[in-house]
Formats: C-alpha cells, structure tokens, sequence
C-alpha cells in the first residue's frame, strides 16, 4: 500500500541526504588538500637533502639531535662533554637558537629541536647524530618522567604556589628550566596541573583513598597511563615523536608547513609513509644512528665511529681551534634537560650540584678511545645513581606510585596494543633505524680488524727487521771474532 509522506519529513530527508553528500564531498577535498600538503612538504625535503659520499666522515660542526628519553643525557655528559671543550660547545640551545647559527664557531650543538633546525645550519659543515629508542618503552618514559619532575613541585601547598615560585626562579637564574624545553614545556605542567587537582581531590575525602597494585593506574594519585596516552596533549607531541622529529615536523619545527603537515599526517595515517620516507633518507644520511637498547654496543660504536674522528680532529696540526674566540661561547650555562629539576629543598639542591659536577670536562685534546671508554663507565655509574636518588626524592610525594621494570610488566596487554597502534610510524622507523645500526656495527668490526691487523702486519714487518738486525749485527760480530782469532794465531806462529 502506498503510502504519503509528510511534506516536512521528506524535506528532512532530502536535508539529511544532501548534507551526507557534503559531508562526504568536504571530506574527500580535505584528504586531497592534506595529499598535495604532505606530498610536497616530502619532495621538497628529498630534493633539499644531500646525498654525501663521505657521510662518515665527521665534519666541523657535530648536531646531536637528542630525541627525549633515549639516552642521549648520557651521550652529551659522558662522552661528549669529554671530547669537547666548553669553548667549543655552542650555546646551549635546548629552548631557543643562542648563537648566529650562519657563522658557528662552535664545534657541538646538542638539543631536542628537530630536525627542521639544520636549515639554519651550514649543512655542507655539519654531522648529524642521533639515537632511537623502542617506541614502547620511549612513551613508558616520557609518561614516567612527565609525572617525575611534576610531582617536584608538590612540595609547595598548592598549585598557584607552585606557579609564582617557578616563575620567581626562572627570572632569577641564567639556567634553562625544564619547563622552557620541548618536549617538557608541555608535558610537565599539564601532568603537575593533574597532580595538584588529585591532591586536592584526595585530601577533600579525607585521605580515604582505593589504593591499586598497578603504579600506572593510580588515578587517585597520578594519571593514568591509558588516560594519558589517550589525551590529545599526547596524541600532538608525545606519539610518533621520534619520526617527527628526524623528520622536522614538531610543534617545536622551525618550518612553516610543519603544524599542516604533522596534522594531515595525524588525522590521514595512510599519509604517514611519506613522512617515513623522509625520516628514513636523514637517518641514512647521518654519522651515526644508535639505539637505547643495544647500550653497550652502542657506546662502543660511538667511541670508534664517533669519538675517534673527534680526538683526530681536535688533535690535527692544521687545525684552527687556537684562533677560535673563546669569549665568542656565551657564558650562559643550564640545566640539563632531563636533569633540572624544580629547586626547593637543600636536597634537590645537593643532587643538582652532583648532576652538574659528575661529567666532568675535556682538558686536553690527546685522549684515546680507550680512555674514552675507561671515562665513560665512570661517567655513566655516577649519572645512574644521581638519577636513581632524584627519581625516588620525586616519587616519595605521590607514593605508593613507583615506576619500575617490574611495574610496567602489569600493563595489560591491550593498552601496550594502543601505544603501538599510536606509534605506527615510530615502530617502523625504529625497525630501519635496527638496520642502519648492524649495518654500522659490522663496518665497525671491520674497521677494528683492519687496524688490528695493521698494527699485527706493522709489528710483523718490524719484528722481521728486527730479526735481520740481529743476525746482521750477528754474523758481523762472527765475522770478527773469526779474523781476531786468525790474527792471534798469526802472531804466536810468528
């Protein structure tokens, strides 16, 4: 039976069928906007990107693109600080350029900027180093630290307190606080906002709390980690922030496009592989790319690859680092990054000064690699236990909360699942950057053969001298000792 529609329901119809029709129009122009975006972002980057035959070739200026949590604190203290002087540090520039980059006198550039900075570098000048850590455990450790250097400012009653006396501080010291550094400057206040409104939340039941066995899902202390990586404060600056990185594509980026591109990128992800592309073509283009996983390899490799191009360099007779202008480096000095901390207790205070004390500094130029290394285990022991005493200072106010190994083993499966699923394109970077470092490590291997070898040839070849030395000198020796004897007997015949 046929039956008549309303006049004003088929109007709704035909409105509903129309604005499906735009919706699905808009959205389709939208992914063909952010294609041609994120398309020609990547082929002007290739075609921007150098190709260098001696891309293992350690040249003047060293960028240490330090991506969070991967170790790279370790790196800059234990090795770095080690080989290079301060004079030949640059400026510190872990919140913003210090220095004219078009005409660095300075040899090492260590910060979290991504890779969007080299356009401000001599790039035909400079080596690129970095290091990746396993996606996962690199959000585990961003969430962990987040919540670390927030719950420092618990000590003050609450958070306008805590605020003023930050703001008080940084106006008072050259230093850089953690708060003025990427990604931290984000990270840090929005988990110490949380940490003083479930304070707060806390003492208003009357300290009646439900405690958990899980340290990562204590929401009556901290945020949760599910929370937490759902949020889209994570989503924009904590996900795939390693590929981002290398790719210069932050919300810290020093290109125009970047924030289109990386959004695109975020709502797209089918457009993520020409980000990947890019990420790819950097890290093969750099001096040396190691893992925070393979930690003793890594470090040896650093040494040999690294380090020894740094000692040949400083140490070559040509070089010009007598006429660098010393006064040229500014005398501003801070924080490390990962490191500072908000300084309000004499025992904060007393384990900053251990951090800043225990790298120590290169005074000479003639170190070996060994000696290097032998500097290193020192170096790193003392960090770890510096970093073991702020880490259990920091969680004592928001106890039971403790991060561990253990700990994170408790995580159920299907929030590990999540993490992966918002690191897709860190994951595969991560897989080529595994790749690009046992391609490294056998060309190392074979590089200490070589030498071992040359030293074996070199001492074999001089050992055969020696040798044909002896039996010359020998042989004269008899030679004499013969024509005395024939002498001698000559004269008593005579």
């Amino acid at each position: 039976m046929y039956v008549c529609m309303d006049p004003a329901l088929k109007l709704c119809v035909l409105l509903l069928i129309l604005l499906g029709l735009v919706n699905g129009s808009f959205a389709e122009n939208d992914y063909g906007r952010c294609e041609s975006v994120v398309k020609s972002w990547a082929r002007s980057s290739l075609d921007e990107e150098m190709t260098k035959d001696d891309k293992h070739t350690l040249r003047d200026l060293l960028f240490f693109l330090h991506v969070p949590r991967t170790g790279g604190r370790t790196y800059f203290h234990c090795f770095l600080k080690k080989l290079y002087p301060s004079y030949l540090e640059c400026p510190r520039s872990y919140d913003k350029l210090r220095f004219d980059p078009s005409k660095p006198k300075c040899r090492l550039l260590v910060t979290h900027d991504d890779y969007s900075i080299t356009s401000k570098l001599p790039r035909e000048r400079t080596s690129v180093v970095t290091i990746l850590r396993d996606p996962v455990d690199r959000v585990f450790s961003t969430y962990e630290f987040s919540i670390e250097v927030a719950a420092r400012f618990l000590v003050h009653p609450n958070l306008t307190s805590a605020t003023k006396m930050a703001l008080r501080l940084s106006s008072k010291t050259k230093g850089v606080s953690t708060l003025d550094i990427w990604p931290w400057k984000y990270l840090v206040p929005w988990m110490r906002e949380d940490l003083f409104a479930r304070r707060e939340a806390r003492y208003s039941r009357g300290l009646n709390i439900i405690e958990s066995n899980d340290s990562y899902d204590m929401e009556d202390f901290a945020m949760p980690l599910q929370e937490y990586i759902n949020d889209p404060v994570a989503v924009d600056v904590v996900h795939n922030g390693a590929t981002f990185q290398v790719a210069g594509l932050t919300n810290n980026s020093y290109i125009a496009e970047a924030h289109e591109v990386r959004h695109c990128v975020q709502k797209y992800k089918t457009l993520g592989k020409y980000v990947l592309q890019v990420a790819k073509k950097r890290l093969d283009e750099m001096l040396y790319v190691g893992l925070t996983e393979e930690h003793r390899k890594s470090a040896t490799m650093f040494a040999n690859v690294v380090g020894a191009q740094v000692i040949s360099q400083l140490n070559a007779p040509n070089t010009s680092l007598e006429t660098t202008d010393k006064t040229e480096r500014s005398s501003f000095t801070d924080n490390d990054p990962d490191s500072s901390e908000h300084q309000n207790s004499t025992l904060d205070r007393g384990e900053s000064a251990v951090t800043s004390s225990e790298g120590g500094e290169a005074t000479e130029f003639n170190m070996t690699v060994g000696e290097l290394m032998d500097a290193y285990e020192v170096c790193i022991s003392n960090l770890r236990k510096a970093q073991s005493r702020r880490r259990i200072s920091s969680l004592k106010r928001i106890s039971p909360v403790n991060f561990t190994k253990e700990a994170r083993l408790q995580v159920p499966e299907e929030i590990l699942h999540k993490i992966r699923s918002l690191n897709d394109l860190d994951l595969q970077l991560y897989e080529y950057a595994k790749a690009i470092f046992n391609k490294q490590h056998k060309t190392s291997l074979l590089i200490t053969e070589e030498s071992w070898d040359n030293i074996s040839g070199s001492a074999y070849g001089l050992w055969r001298v020696v040798t044909l030395a002896i039996t010359c000198v020998f042989f004269i020796f008899l030679f004499l000792l013969i024509v005395n004897v024939r002498r001698r007997t000559s004269k008593v015949k005579k």
